[in-house]
């Protein structure tokens, strides 16, 4: 298999408040919710950066997509990494994620591996890492 990861999706309660969050809160690029014409069409595209994209959708039409039944939901199952180039720029994208309406799960702080980090979750519990690691500098 050839790293071709070209969509993540987070399964959400309300897209409205995700949107709100993602695009208002966070001020992440999007057209807003798109595919309103097609019954559990409804979804937010993110572009994160080229060639990836950030998919919100609502957790009832993925699990009626995969035929999987709605379960509850679990922070502790994946994280989201987002990695910045300093630990002021992780301070300032905390406060804006708590502004936007995050729970703040652990204040960054220096991390046993040499880093700075902190941990959020959105308003659906999805778990965020904004990451200042000094020997992967993220790009620009």
């Amino acid at each position: 298999m050839q790293p071709r990861i070209t969509v993540i999706t987070l399964g959400v309660d309300d897209l409205t408040r995700a949107l709100r969050f993602y695009r208002d809160g966070l001020g992440l690029p999007t057209e807003g919710i798109v595919g309103t014409e097609f019954e559990q069409g409804a979804v937010v595209f993110i572009d994160l950066q080229a060639g990836l994209k950030l998919a919100l959708w609502p957790r009832k039409s993925l699990a009626r997509d995969t035929g999987l039944p709605l379960g509850t939901p679990s922070p502790t199952e994946l994280s989201l990494g987002h990695n910045v180039a300093s630990e002021a720029e992780v301070d300032a994208v905390m406060a804006q994620a708590q502004a936007a309406g995050a729970l703040i799960v652990k204040p960054a702080q220096a991390t046993f591996w040499g880093g700075y980090a902190g941990y959020f979750q959105d308003p659906d519990g999805h778990l965020w890492e904004v990451v200042f690691n000094p020997q992967w500098l993220a790009p620009e």
